[in-house]
């Protein structure tokens, strides 16, 4: 009896290959003027006029976290309008719920806690929609944000230039971690208190990046801001560096990797540059305005680093153990081996 095959055409689980995206987003460009920044590549949200005002709009589903997905679902989409510029206001929850595996309690349960969440980030739910879903394993649940332009410009990643210097915020990479040790504890040679500090890093430190922009943005400088969600840092600054058309260098052994990534990254033979890294502010800015930034994210107990810089050239050179070589890639996001293992 003849065995099927994958075909080579199947994409893998993640985000679509960059040049799949850019050659369909470069298609769907608008010509409606009040389009400020619509489709494209590193491009964290939408930004329309609207009236006076400038509406920012983002849409993110969780698919990869079971436990806490509330929380995951307001910061991360909360993060992306705050990366332009703008403040988060107003959240609608699309909630897909698995066949065969929800009950009423759960679905409850769920609904009630995001509701939650957004209250504690300040963000009211205004609408979405529920249903249970044939062919899931798992609850997905995408939000969609609205939130207004509280800067005096939209903060575009294609405004970043050659010799700005490249900031990030916090540890990497919190996401991942906090997924892992919630969904495979198991598989981790940690302590409980180890383990309890890994699950709660979404919420201490915390995947929330509004406070650090809008401190960046106070300083002045910022060229660009972006979350580098899944897909982890590498995939972020290539994402960087292709919407601003330029290159990057980065020093390995600036980069900030939390004191637990190690343990609990290497049973999966994960790689922490290619890990979901929410949490971690990308940030792009003025030479002269760098030390300023660190400043007050040190200041406001928010730790960061100078991990490197936007260069002239196309290149995006990572520097580890001196040598220099190609900033690595990934089809699919790293933390995908903890549910193939």
């Amino acid at each position: 009896m003849p065995t099927s095959k994958a075909s080579p055409n199947i994409l893998p689980v993640g985000k679509l290959p960059v040049e799949l995206l850019r050659g369909f987003l470069g298609a769907a460009a608008t010509a409606n003027p009040d389009v400020i920044v619509g489709p494209g590549i590193g491009a964290d949200a939408a930004a329309i006029r609207f009236g006076s005002e400038t509406l920012i709009i983002k849409t993110d589903p969780i698919t990869f976290a079971t436990s806490e997905i509330a929380s995951y679902l307001v910061a991360v989409n909360s993060n992306d309008i705050a990366c332009m510029g703008g403040v988060p206001e107003y959240l609608l929850a699309t909630v897909l719920l698995p066949e065969g595996r929800t009950t009423a309690e759960s679905a409850t349960l769920l609904l009630e806690s995001i509701e939650t969440a957004a209250q504690a980030a300040g963000i009211t739910l205004v609408g979405g929609h529920t249903e249970i879903t044939h062919g899931l394993e798992r609850p997905i649940v995408c939000g969609c944000m609205l939130g207004r332009l509280r800067h005096d410009h939209v903060i575009q990643t294609r405004d970043a230039r050659p010799g700005d210097k490249l900031l990030l915020s916090k540890n990497l990479p919190l996401e991942a971690i906090s997924i892992i040790a919630h969904e495979r504890p198991e598989r981790l040679d940690l302590n409980p208190d180890d383990l309890q500090r890994a699950r709660n890093l979404i919420k201490n430190p915390g995947i929330s990046v509004v406070r650090e922009a809008r401190l960046a943005l106070s300083c002045g400088g910022v060229s660009a801001m972006h979350d580098p969600t899944e897909g982890g840092l590498a995939t972020g600054l290539h994402e960087l560096a292709e919407a601003a058309d330029c290159g990057l260098r980065i020093d390995y052994a600036s980069l900030p990797f939390d004191p637990l990534a190690r343990q609990v990254l290497e049973p999966f033979a994960i790689d922490p540059l290619g890990a979901i890294a929410s949490g971690s502010l990308l940030l792009a800015c003025a030479p002269d305005k760098a030390d300023a930034i660190l400043a007050a994210w040190r200041q406001a107990g928010v730790q960061g680093s100078l991990i490197g810089a936007l260069t002239a050239d196309k290149q995006r050179r990572l520097v580890r153990d001196g040598q220099t070589i190609e900033l690595p890639s990934f089809s699919a996001d790293e933390i995908t081996k903890v549910f193939k293992a």
